[in-house]
């Protein structure tokens, strides 16, 4: 990696660090496009994986669930993603797929992975590939895992109609790599690493709001709800995070890079 890519990769950092505390998405889509665009993936995404700690001796799995998906492009015909959300369910039902296994090498590690790097040849004849990867024009996938704690982590992946290579590999790891609390602020925005349960959509949305300087009466009418509904989702809000006070909730922001 040159130092073209490098100088492209520390002004992305800069200008991540420049997005307000409370658009976090917004600042994923950014990230994941200008990663897409320098090793030339179609497609990227975002997955904020946690680990419960009542999973039984059997799972495979080790209790990771996926708490919050984030998508660059949509996956016709499905909307939004809809697409990763039908290999999620799957991971959820534990129909176990090999590619399902690749994220737990390592884990609680900082690692990249990839299906033509770890996958054996004919796993790409499989249905599952056909159905989920081929059939919407990936031949390859990478995945960066960046674990927060033992029981969260972020994990972003591109896909391709090709095979990446070393040296692209090596670009997204180590761009995502010096950002932990970028990872941080990802996983906070979705509910997960620190919140007593995940968020709703609605309540994603009057987070942001909330890390804002809008006042409960501008979240009321921004979200088109009455005033005391919004009170009672920003009460959800504290009490999911453990805060009292407006103050309290920014103060997990304003640490995250610590």
């Amino acid at each position: 990696m040159g130092p073209d890519s490098h100088d492209a990769i520390y002004r992305l950092w800069d200008e991540l660090s420049d997005w307000e505390a409370g658009r976090p998405s917004d600042a994923a889509i950014q990230l994941m496009q200008a990663l897409a665009d320098m090793v030339g993936a179609w497609n990227a995404t975002w997955a904020g994986a946690v680990r419960v700690k009542a999973a039984s001796a059997d799972d495979v799995l080790q209790g990771w669930r996926v708490g919050a998906v984030r998508a660059l492009k949509a996956v016709e015909p499905l909307p939004d993603e809809g697409h990763f959300t039908e290999i999620l369910r799957l991971w959820d039902r534990r129909e176990i797929d090999p590619s399902f296994l690749l994220p737990l090498r390592g884990v609680g590690t900082f690692r990249a992975y990839s299906l033509r790097r770890d996958l054996p040849p004919a796993w790409f004849e499989s249905a599952f590939f056909h159905r989920f990867y081929g059939s919407v024009g990936t031949q390859d996938a990478v995945f960066v895992a960046f674990p927060l704690n033992e029981d969260s982590e972020s994990h972003f992946g591109f896909y391709a109609g090709r095979t990446f290579t070393d040296a692209e590999i090596a670009l997204l790891t180590f761009a995502l790599r010096g950002i932990k609390w970028f990872h941080r602020n990802l996983m906070l925005g979705s509910g997960l690493v620190i919140a007593s349960a995940a968020l709703t959509p609605t309540e994603n949305r009057v987070l942001q709001l909330l890390l804002t300087k809008a006042s409960e009466k501008e979240i009321a009418r921004q979200m088109d709800m009455a005033t005391s509904t919004a009170h009672q989702h920003v009460t959800t809000l504290f009490r999911k995070f453990g805060v009292r006070s407006r103050a309290g909730l920014m103060s997990l922001w304003l640490n995250a890079p610590a």
